[in-house]
């Protein structure tokens, strides 16, 4: 319910408010959309003005905005008990029943145990310390460093900022952590190796990867992290034998794997976790976003057996975690999630994701056809890229006034995109039919032409 009408919210809007991964004087000189509502797959703006949601709130609206299970939950959950803290001495009951729900759903996956976060930011954070402590626990006490792809995103906290592999989410704010090294993604439309075979591309980025281990020495080093699909740098889903050639690795160096899943879990890529899709078990897995359909700020790390034990047996102080957020095993959120799990199953989002997936990448390979503006496409389940270039021989980057102009035409003709870089980002709700991504493919279609 809002306070003021909406001539005040159009008045003030970023005139107060400093908005995420966005420059303060470009949000005042070109106000952002003020969405008001939501529906189904539906957004409305201040205005009116209803689009498509082809982003998905930010990854993670997975069913929708109009879930009642999950709002019925979080609504009773606050009648009955609003917050209590989980430090050390007290648990809620909605906490219990969670930890016990996501062992059984990620058991598949070889995880065991739950640290409860505020977030992805947080379980990037979270699984990054207990990586390191794990070590300790072991007597390991060099393994410190970190491994990353280059490209991979892992949210905005200090660490996750150093394992980063964008600049533009590093730069302002370095120095950074110490100990973060990055290999080359496979990113099949730009690498360092002018590589186009898929397979071979994995192979020579793991490679990199065992080239670095050996440069740095694999008992310096903690953990290696990467997105079992890369989504905010670009939607780069690698071939299918590099995740378990990069877990072979991790096993005969004694580095541990952590899946960032933050994005790709539940549903999204198709299967029911990224891991499972590459038939690969991390150690610690992150997540976050859809665990609670986006309604309430939550996140999971999921620990492996083998790590779990580390901690479980340990009989001195290195066991002990001395790491927590207030809102960690927040009752409410555990209560949304414990409400999303048998809704997502129930609706086989995943095999939605698939289906609907499919579909919008071959629709997306269609504008390639039909536009130069158009130099690549990519995507795996409903995560989907279209790159746009001004010149497809060389692959030079569009402008962002191009890539502005497809945004602003396409939301005007009903769906509204995520654009990042040179790249057309789409996640939408993994509820969506087929009509909803014919909407989405002829709206850039629109948008495409009006760039032109």
């Amino acid at each position: 319910m809002m306070l003021h009408d909406n001539n005040f919210l159009k008045e003030n809007n970023a005139k107060h408010m400093w908005h995420p991964m966005a420059h303060p004087a470009e949000m005042l000189a070109n106000p952002p959309k003020i969405i008001t509502a939501a529906e189904g797959v539906t957004l409305t703006d201040v205005d009116g003005h209803k689009t498509l949601d082809a982003v998905g709130g930010l990854w993670n609206v997975n069913l929708g905005y109009s879930c009642d299970p999950v709002k019925k939950a979080i609504a009773e959950q606050l009648d009955q008990l609003a917050y209590y803290s989980a430090f050390r001495g007290t648990s809620t009951g909605p906490a219990v029943e969670l930890s016990y729900a996501l062992a059984e759903w990620f058991a598949q996956d070889g995880l065991v145990r739950a640290f409860f976060t505020s977030g992805g930011s947080d379980s990037v954070e979270t699984a990054l310390r207990l990586a390191r402590q794990y070590h300790k626990i072991r007597g390991d006490r060099d393994r410190t460093k970190f491994l990353s792809l280059k490209k991979g995103y892992h949210g905005t906290h200090m660490g996750g900022a150093s394992i980063n592999g964008n600049a533009n989410f590093r730069r302002n704010y370095e120095p950074l952590l110490p100990g973060c090294f990055h290999i080359p993604s496979p990113y099949l439309y730009r690498n360092p190796f002018n590589e186009t075979d898929p397979a071979k591309l994995a192979q020579a980025c793991v490679a990199a990867l065992e080239d670095e281990i050996a440069f740095q020495g694999a008992d310096t080093i903690a953990a290696f992290i990467m997105e079992p699909v890369l989504g905010a740098g670009g939607v780069i889903p690698p071939h299918e034998s590099f995740m378990p050639m990069v877990r072979d690795i991790c096993d005969r160096t004694g580095i541990l794997l952590i899946a960032d899943e933050v994005i790709t879990a539940f549903g999204r890529t198709g299967a029911w976790t990224g891991s499972r899709l590459w038939n690969v078990k991390p150690d610690l897995m992150c997540t976050a976003k859809a665990i609670t359909n986006g309604y309430f700020p939550f996140g999971a790390v999921m620990i492996g057996e083998k790590v779990a034990e580390a901690f479980e047996t340990n009989t001195d102080a290195f066991g002990a975690i001395g790491h927590g957020y207030t809102y960690s095993a927040h009752p409410v959120g555990a209560a949304a999630a414990l409400a999303c799990l048998p809704e997502i199953t129930r609706m086989n989002v995943a095999e939605n994701s698939a289906a609907r997936g499919t579909e919008l990448l071959e629709g997306a390979k269609g504008l390639m056809a039909k536009h130069e503006l158009v130099g690549d496409v990519r995507g795996k389940g409903l995560m989907v890229a279209i790159e746009l270039v001004s010149d497809r021989n060389k692959k030079t980057p569009a402008s962002k006034d191009t890539v502005q102009k497809v945004f602003e035409t396409a939301y005007q003709a009903g769906v509204m995109l995520r654009i990042s870089g040179p790249n057309i980002i789409l996640s939408p709700p993994l509820v969506i039919t087929s009509n909803d991504v014919s909407k989405i493919v002829s709206a850039i279609d629109t948008g495409l032409s009006a760039a032109v």
